[in-house]
């Protein structure tokens, strides 16, 4: 059996990681392609780190159960399915759902700290980082999250300060100059996603027989 083809997918919070999945997906099937978030494994919130303000700080790599996520790419990679409750974000309006998440010849795999967790790493066939302007990233920020997770402007404002910034150029930016596609998302993404899409493609009829 040929071991999936295993890609890596980074950036900062607000640097269009959502968006260019969501199109990257597009005219694949689901034994081509399956995506796993990084998004899906954050820790209960009473096991989560507090600032001196105690606010939790969902930005930090300890947030995620690393080693759930880990174990459950491992499965994916060798070809069994993965169930998990889907992560709500303190969003009281929505409904968590469970996700399944099948076995697929490419496996696309996603988050904030993906590059940092060594063992996740090693693994992985190709490594892209999506960049984009902090402003661009702060706009983006708040406007999905008080769309989508009810959360108050100052809130998202402090955050962003104190969490989401140190992080990223402590645990995500390190990680640019070893990344093997790096897509500038100031304006658009449409460049590199054709090229990672292009690849994609030509990896599976690769496969055909």
């Amino acid at each position: 059996m040929q071991q999936p083809f295993l890609i890596g997918i980074t950036g900062g919070s607000g640097s269009g990681k959502t968006s260019f999945i969501r199109k990257l997906r597009e005219g694949f099937s689901d034994e081509e392609l399956t995506v796993i978030s990084q998004d899906d494994y954050y820790r209960p919130r009473e096991l989560q780190q507090k600032d001196e303000n105690g606010i939790i700080n969902f930005d930090l790599p300890k947030a995620i159960d690393r080693k759930a996520f880990i174990r459950d790419v491992k499965k994916l990679m060798d070809g069994k399915k993965v169930r998990r409750k889907e992560y709500t974000f303190n969003n009281e309006k929505a409904n968590p759902k469970y996700l399944i998440f099948k076995p697929a010849k490419i496996i696309v795999v996603e988050g904030l700290f993906v590059f940092h967790y060594k063992k996740m790493r090693a693994i992985m066939d190709l490594t892209v980082f999506l960049s984009a302007m902090e402003n661009l990233k702060l706009i983006r920020r708040i406007k999905r999250d008080r769309l989508e997770r009810n959360y108050p402007l100052e809130d998202v404002l402090y955050r962003y300060e104190n969490h989401v910034l140190p992080a990223f150029l402590k645990y995500i930016e390190p990680y640019v100059d070893s990344a093997d596609i790096v897509v500038n998302n100031n304006k658009d993404f449409i460049m590199g996603l054709t090229v990672l899409k292009g690849f994609m493609r030509d990896y599976l009829n690769q496969l055909a027989p």
